[in-house]
């Protein structure tokens, strides 16, 4: 089988990036695969956080991807979709995570050979920021493929709420295991100067409104001083308001901020440092960040929107708040701390650690491909009866 797999590969840096090579490595130990990526991914006008290709200190898996599509240039849709098309490929893989893809990925995918598999890897389909022609977009992208793949049951109602008839599979999302492993707790936390003596919450990852920063920070004001929060991760936008709440809820003692975008060899310091990963998000699909927690084996702690309660409720690996308000917040962090649930936690992360492998996930994408081809081999045999 010859597998086309266009999305986020180096130079790109970021998640969706590391989901691609670990995903690409896996299938690549049995087929023959080939990564395309863009020309150009987003205009730097559009782009909110410092860099959209990887710096010097990012651990980076460099994927040989060829550079084919330029999103916002509508003349180079074909000839990306040739360059592709010309690769012959069995199976045409697509990653999908807002609208603004939608035109650019949907051309190159209707313009492939039909006897070719389209198959997209779903993160969002309807985005948590919404912009006028959103659905509109979303629908010409699902429109031309072929099935799709769902980690989350929030993403497969928002799929089928627009394609009722869509040929789906869910699987759990694998865990990030390129980071390295976990420090000693004390020499993280030096490194980071944090204190070794207090029960340390991580907020990780990009820091959008919707990811409920302010709502924690108000909760932390509920929490004594034997608990502090790690801020890591880079702001889209001004963090101006989040400083002003700190410093209105007088918590800057309780507060360690490291406000940009975290290199890759810095994750184990944040992960290993925590005691818990806090999700204080008002909307969410699913949440990557929860695969990185789990690899270093930290427990989460998150508000029950979305999907999340997928990744955490049924392994029990942490604790759903009911919603996003900080009193809430406040008190499931006491609970939590205040027995034995985080050792219970970190026993669950370790029996969920086997079974969410990036193996996994491309055996069900290879078998979703094989389902969609003799389906569309019956559907071809019987136009040529008929004719």
């Amino acid at each position: 089988m010859k597998i086309a797999y266009l999305s986020t590969f180096y130079p790109y840096r970021g998640g969706i990036a590391q989901f691609n090579a670990a995903l690409y490595r896996s299938f690549q130990k049995s087929y023959q695969v080939q990564a395309f990526t863009f020309l150009r991914q987003y205009p730097n006008m559009l782009f909110p956080g410092t860099s959209q290709f990887v710096q010097k200190d990012d651990v980076v898996d460099k994927i040989e991807a060829i550079r084919v599509l330029d999103t916002i240039n509508p003349i180079g849709y074909l000839r990306a979709a040739n360059k592709i098309k010309s690769y012959e490929p069995d199976l045409f893989i697509t990653k999908y995570w807002m609208p603004f893809f939608a035109p650019s990925l949907g051309t190159v995918s209707k313009n492939l050979s039909s006897s070719t598999v389209k198959i997209s890897i779903l993160d969002n389909v309807i985005p948590h920021e919404k912009r006028a022609g959103d659905l509109t977009f979303t629908k010409y992208f699902l429109n031309h493929t072929d099935a799709f793949v769902v980690m989350s049951d929030t993403v497969k109602d928002d799929l089928l709420s627009l394609k009722p008839n869509a040929k789906h599979i869910s699987h759990i999302h694998p865990l990030y295991n390129h980071f390295g492993n976990k420090i000693e707790q004390k020499i993280a936390r030096d490194k980071l100067n944090l204190p070794f003596d207090k029960k340390i919450l991580l907020f990780f990852g990009f820091i959008r409104d919707y990811k409920g920063l302010d709502i924690l920070l108000e909760a932390m004001k509920e929490l004594g001083d034997d608990y502090h929060l790690l801020i890591a991760g880079e702001s889209y936008g001004s963090f101006d308001k989040y400083d002003k709440l700190i410093e209105s809820f007088e918590i800057e003692h309780k507060v360690t901020k490291h406000v940009r975008y975290i290199a890759d060899n810095e994750v184990p310091l944040c992960f290993s440092a925590a005691d818990a990963c806090i999700l204080p998000y008002r909307s969410a699909t699913q949440s990557g960040i929860t695969a990185i927690a789990y690899h270093f084996d930290v427990p989460m702690i998150a508000t029950n929107v979305g999907s999340l309660k997928e990744m955490i409720e049924p392994n029990q690996t942490g604790f759903l708040v009911e919603r996003p308000d900080p009193k809430l917040i406040a008190d499931a962090v006491k609970e939590v701390f205040s027995g034995y649930l985080l050792d219970q936690y970190k026993a669950n992360i370790s029996k969920y650690k086997s079974i969410a492998s990036w193996d996994s996930l491309s055996r069900a994408i290879v078998d979703l491909c094989h389902e969609v081809a003799t389906e569309k081999a019956a559907e071809n045999s019987k136009k040529t009866k008929l004719l």
